[in-house]
């Protein structure tokens, strides 16, 4: 039997609604069971503490646990990789954070397109860095150091947690910028680099303010300015390097990706949940406890954030001739 074309596109027409009902029904009904969210890094650091408390707050609202997954390497490349290739049906979420799109450049190849292959749902907050020197370092100051860097080239060793590390990104722009030298030594994580900087061993290092603010307040370490445009409440005396050259900002940030192609009820869904999150008095305390600041907003922000910082760091990238190891 022949199809009119009439009866044809009324079959289409049906078909389309079935399933556009079937999507909705299936988007209501999530979560049906436990949704992973993988983290690129080992257990303990900023970016599992965040996933944790994020996760916690969507199990006890959506009635399903948000169990977290460590999948650390190649500064989260292998996390994200599993998180692009997994069915985009909201199961499967990645902790994203600013060394995706410092990764975009960083790697000449890459088996993923992070700006194609995860779909951006929420910000979640803002992290900020500190300048540290050991106490031995003869400065107190952001103009005493780059003039004692400039007086003394190549003889401050600068310790990140890596190559192409928002923290090394962060120093190299500081170093493109008050025109100084200073050697990077990579570490292999920030515990390691902050042991040494705190036993003299190197000199410099842009700390994360959650995992160094203990060593700043008792002396250990001395700061000598934040990364952030604006002072932190948790360190008000100290200032923004900003303060000293103008324009200069480097802000880990971190939110909530899902691979591309999840329907866009959950993806909205997810954001509404995380927005409140941030919302709740016990979330926005514990994350003024690490110096961050909630940003909440909706995919389309996170989205934009993403494109313009893949952007910024391209250019630090090119510009340090940092490669990945």
């Amino acid at each position: 039997m022949k199809l009119t074309c009439r009866a044809f596109l009324r079959l289409s027409s049906v078909s389309a609604i079935l399933s556009l009902g079937s999507r909705s029904v299936w988007a209501q009904a999530y979560p049906a069971r436990p949704v992973r969210v993988l983290v690129g890094y080992a257990p303990g650091g900023v970016n599992d503490l965040l996933a944790r408390l994020i996760g916690q707050f969507l199990a006890e609202r959506l009635g399903q646990s948000f169990p977290v997954e460590n999948r650390p390497g190649a500064a989260s490349n292998i996390a994200t990789e599993a998180v692009a290739r997994a069915p985009a049906d909201g199961y499967t979420l990645l902790l994203v954070g600013s060394a995706n799109a410092i990764n975009t450049t960083l790697y000449d190849r890459l088996s993923f397109d992070f700006r194609k292959d995860i779909a951006p749902v929420a910000t979640l907050c803002s992290v900020p860095i500190a300048l540290l020197v050991n106490p031995s370092v003869p400065v107190k100051t952001v103009p005493e150091l780059i003039a004692y860097a400039k007086a003394n080239p190549g003889k401050l060793s600068m310790a990140s947690p890596g190559n192409g590390s928002p923290q090394h990104l962060a120093g190299e722009l500081f170093k493109m910028m008050a025109g100084i030298d200073m050697v990077h030594i990579p570490y292999r994580g920030g515990g390691p680099a902050l042991t040494d900087i705190l036993a003299g061993q190197v000199q410099v290092f842009f700390g994360s303010v959650a995992s160094s603010i203990q060593y700043i307040r008792n002396g250990q370490l001395r700061a000598l300015a934040v990364t952030t445009p604006e002072r932190l409440d948790v360190l008000p005396d100290l200032p923004t390097i900003a303060e000293f050259l103008p324009g200069y900002t480097a802000v880990g940030w971190y939110g909530i990706g899902a691979p591309a192609g999840t329907p866009a009820a959950i993806v909205a869904l997810l954001n509404r949940e995380v927005n409140a999150g941030l919302a709740d008095p016990k979330i926005k305390a514990r994350l003024a406890d690490l110096g961050a600041t909630a940003l909440p907003g909706s995919p389309a922000d996170f989205g934009r954030l993403i494109a313009e910082e893949t952007e910024r760091w391209a250019k630090v990238v090119r510009f340090s001739g940092a490669k990945a190891d």
